[in-house]
């Protein structure tokens, strides 16, 4: 079945619905058929509108040519842009782009600039009649209240609303605007989904192609995310120290993993047979990176020739190296050192789902007397 990843974006200060997917000309003619479809050559995908009719268009397309769209439930669900005429001032303006120079002054990575960007685009837009030097902390729980809350829009995006606010007001208008009594939402705890040491042989024994197989086996083998394995470079390989060096990770951090001998000897061959010039994995196109968009149809294929049901994204894999490593005795701080996370807490979620650790609590059904 093809698939097509859709989300919502920026491009050129203006929201889009970002569209990616393996190479298809059927595909391409039906989206190019949508009012306002347009091809982006920075963006390397093609983008819509973001509006009602454009989902509705991508709807009747499901439908119509058996397509899969993942993030369509989120477009529906995060309908910010659409609640009212977010066109600014140009005083509010030079304000934005104010804070579009100072997170890339700072290195703030480039999904979190978009997503701080939209949140405040949408914030100073809802207060139509007033500079931002007049908005007052009570404006800011109204904004909260009616809108954010009122809307039922998630608590990640509450939390980037208040943390784009407080960086706006503090750092760039340099005034401490007092929002503290906005409490920020508790975010539940949801468990990764882990696949099981049997169904990560399963679905690289049912991946035939040399380079899709490299692609899912240095994820798992090296608990990647799946920027990070785009992002590799052919040198990224020191196969002399049997490690694997991860430039610019999440953070903007290297680290260092070790890489397995038998992934080394698989890694040779794929490259024997490819000839990449500079990206480990590129496209159609040499020198060209591969694309989010094709590395997800490999995973998606590979669970669906391994007829693994379990709802798993390609993130899974990394999840389940993380697992599989504590469930083999290695240290939790080793862990958080090879997946590259700020904080231990972000890495003790891995105790929770450990089958070891479980399967050690005796459950107090087994002393019931039941014959």
């Amino acid at each position: 079945m093809k698939t097509i990843q859709v989300e919502s974006t920026l491009h050129k200060g203006i929201r889009r619905i970002k569209l990616e997917f393996a190479y298809d000309s059927e595909v391409i003619e039906k989206i190019k058929s949508i009012e306002g479809c347009k091809w982006s050559k920075t963006l390397r995908c093609w983008h819509l509108p973001y509006t009602d009719s454009s989902i509705e268009e991508l709807y009747k397309m499901q439908d119509e040519m058996i397509l899969r769209i993942p993030g369509m439930e989120y477009l529906i669900n995060e309908k910010k842009s659409r609640y009212f005429d977010r066109k600014l001032s140009h005083e509010k303006l030079v304000l934005l782009n104010s804070l579009q120079r100072y997170m890339e002054v700072h290195r703030y990575s480039e999904r979190t600039i978009n997503t701080y960007i939209d949140a405040i685009r949408t914030f100073l837009s809802y207060f139509k009649e007033k500079k931002a030097e007049e908005i007052t902390p009570e404006d800011v729980t109204d904004f909260n209240f009616r809108y954010v809350i009122g809307n039922n829009f998630s608590a990640s995006y509450q939390n980037q609303i208040i943390s784009s606010i407080k960086l706006l007001y503090r750092n760039i208008l340099k005034r401490d605007l007092i929002i503290n009594e906005i409490k920020r939402p508790l975010l539940g705890r949801s468990l990764p989904n882990i696949f099981s040491v049997e169904e990560v042989e399963l679905l690289l024994r049912k991946t035939v192609n040399i380079k899709h197989k490299a692609m899912l086996s240095l994820i798992y083998a090296c608990g990647l995310r799946r920027g990070e394995l785009i992002n590799l470079r052919i040198n990224s390989i020191d196969s002399k120290r049997k490690v694997l060096v991860i430039r610019g990770g999440k953070g903007k951090k290297d680290r260092v993993v070790p890489l397995p001998e038998s992934l080394i000897i698989m890694l040779r061959e794929y490259y024997k047979f490819y000839r990449p010039l500079m990206w480990l994995f590129e496209g159609i196109e040499k020198g060209r990176q591969y694309s989010e968009a094709s590395l997800r149809e490999v995973f998606e294929g590979a669970k669906e020739r391994a007829k693994i049901s379990k709802k798993m994204t390609l993130h899974s894999l990394r999840h389940s190296y993380a697992t599989h490593l504590l469930e083999n005795g290695v240290d939790l701080r080793y862990i958080q050192e090879l997946l590259g996370h700020n904080s231990s807490k972000t890495t003790e979620i891995y105790t929770h789902v450990t089958r070891k650790s479980i399967e050690r609590i005796k459950s107090p059904f087994e002393n019931l007397k039941l014959t």
